[in-house]
């Protein structure tokens, strides 16, 4: 009997894509918390979904299986348990809601073009020419990918476009000239460093610029009630306001990811010798790369809504249909094929995890759990007794790492940005509730630093694999603190000078 009962578990050690310490821990917690009483103000049914997805992320975090697996795995426990409906078919219609998502297709549309970069080799020639001009060190690169992000900011109202479907490419055409790359176990040459930057120029920029990320123009109208429509942040205001603080952390943050999680090659003096030699002998742009080129034009001239610009709202795009557009226009060239689309793994592993933790944190908004977090947040800081400028700090950091909770900034915003202004306003003396509300401006996207399921990039840069979860989190965790305290110290500094306080 002992020797079956081992055979059997040996077996499954070695046949099962699982990690049984981790998942036991996993399932201590989601046992636990379902054992506990639902708080006040929560239905059983809504802390049961809490359990499921806390118990999902701890799981991803000790990655008890693939993250694929995992979110599958959330998948079935929501549709079985039913605690987002009465029926097992509206769970599993719930279950599955996400996967419609306009912003989940244009992640997975957005890591499909970017094939086209390898296939035509124009993204070797875009790297290679970024290597001629700034290779000389690691870093310079990493500030040129900064600097790409903040030049296209202004124009490029989706955030997961530009980080996801624009740089991103360009950094791994860099990374892979280098031979920096996962699938041969290089990713630490150059490709973590840089991708790490790629990500957290995006935060930053989406805070520059009322036009740089979707969900920006909320932000102004909750700033607007809130303040009984005595503040508007405009497109000049918010990006006066936002200009010196956001250019202090563009410039400290590839020096502190340097430090983080430092590369491997930092000095590469022979890298511009041999990106000039490697463009020579690539010869002029193939017919292939100039039509990759051309829909990347045509990509970032929808995206920036130029035509809508020009011709009146009726030609506004959204930026999904965008995206279908520039794939449909590659296909159809004969850029890439339909098999170059079946085989890029990554895209549909990013579907299945990003639109799991997607589904859950709609859920968790739609069953009030966040709108009953809010309130207790709010009776906890009346009760205390605080002071306004404790009151104000808890507000922020508490709406910025609520984000943990969350697989998108517009659902964030959505759910809590308008309750913790009018809190914060109701309890912060008038003559500060300028600054106040562009701290909590600011923080509604630097939050996006914090998480590989963050914000629409996230699962973009994070699925190429060139960074690790753990050290995705760590860094994330650090940057915000430190992107905080910037916007904190020569944020307010600037916008005292500026006259807002």
């Amino acid at each position: 009997m002992y020797k079956t009962v081992r055979a059997m578990f040996l077996h499954f050690k070695q046949a099962v894509p699982f990690r049984l310490v981790p998942a036991l821990i996993c399932t201590a917690l989601l046992v636990s918390m379902l054992l506990l009483p639902a708080p006040d103000g929560l239905t059983p049914k809504a802390w049961g979904l809490v359990a499921i997805f806390l118990t999902t992320i701890l799981a991803i975090i000790l990655k008890v299986m693939p993250i694929g697996v995992m979110a599958m795995m959330a998948i079935v426990i929501v549709s079985l348990s039913q605690v987002t409906s009465t029926s097992s078919k509206g769970a599993i219609t719930d279950a599955l809601s996400s996967f419609s998502n306009p912003l989940i297709w244009l992640i997975v549309v957005a890591i499909l073009i970017s094939r086209g970069l390898k296939k035509t080799g124009l993204g070797s020639r875009i790297g290679l020419l970024f290597i001629s001009r700034l290779g000389k060190r690691t870093m310079g690169i990493g500030y040129g990918l900064a600097i790409c992000e903040l030049v296209l900011a202004p124009f490029t109202p989706s955030n997961t476009a530009r980080g996801g479907g624009i740089v991103h490419p360009v950094m791994k055409s860099i990374a892979n000239a280098f031979d920096s790359d996962p699938a041969k176990g290089t990713e630490g040459k150059v490709g973590t460093y840089l991708a790490l930057v790629n990500y957290h120029a995006n935060p930053i920029t989406s805070a520059m610029f009322l036009t740089a990320t979707a969900p920006n123009p909320l932000v102004v109208d909750f700033v607007a009630k809130a303040s009984g429509q005595s503040f508007h942040l405009t497109w000049t205001t918010w990006a006066l306001c936002m200009l010196l603080p956001g250019l202090v952390c563009l410039l400290v943050m590839p020096l502190m990811i340097y430090w983080l999680s430092p590369p491997e090659l930092k000095a590469t003096p022979d890298a511009v010798t041999y990106a000039k030699a490697e463009l020579k002998g690539m010869g002029p742009l193939s017919p292939s790369e100039k039509v990759m080129l051309g829909t990347f034009a045509l990509l970032l001239l929808l995206w920036a809504n130029v035509p809508a610009m020009l011709l009146g709202p009726a030609f506004s795009l959204d930026a999904t249909v965008v995206a279908f557009v520039g794939l449909f226009v590659l296909i159809i060239t004969g850029t890439i094929d339909w098999d170059d689309v079946l085989s890029e793994k990554s895209a549909w592993d990013t579907l299945v995890w990003f639109g799991a933790l997607v589904m859950m944190a709609e859920q968790l908004n739609k069953t009030g759990v966040i709108a009953w977090f809010s309130a207790c947040m709010k009776a906890a800081i009346v009760a205390s007794g605080m002071d306004w400028l404790p009151i104000a700090a808890v507000l922020v950091l508490v709406f910025v790492f609520s984000h943990y909770f969350f697989a998108s900034t517009t659902a964030h915003i959505s759910a809590m940005l308008l309750a913790f202004l009018t809190v914060g306003l109701h309890l912060i003396p008038a003559e500060y509730h300028v600054p106040f509300m562009l701290m909590m401006t600011a923080g509604s996207a630097i939050m996006m630093t914090l998480t590989h399921y963050a914000t629409g990039t996230s699962p973009i840069i994070f699925g190429s694999g060139f960074v690790t979860m753990g050290n995705w989190w760590r860094v994330g965790f650090i940057m915000c603190v430190v992107e905080l305290l910037i916007f904190a110290v020569v944020g307010t500094t600037w916008w005292k000078l500026l006259g807002y306080w």
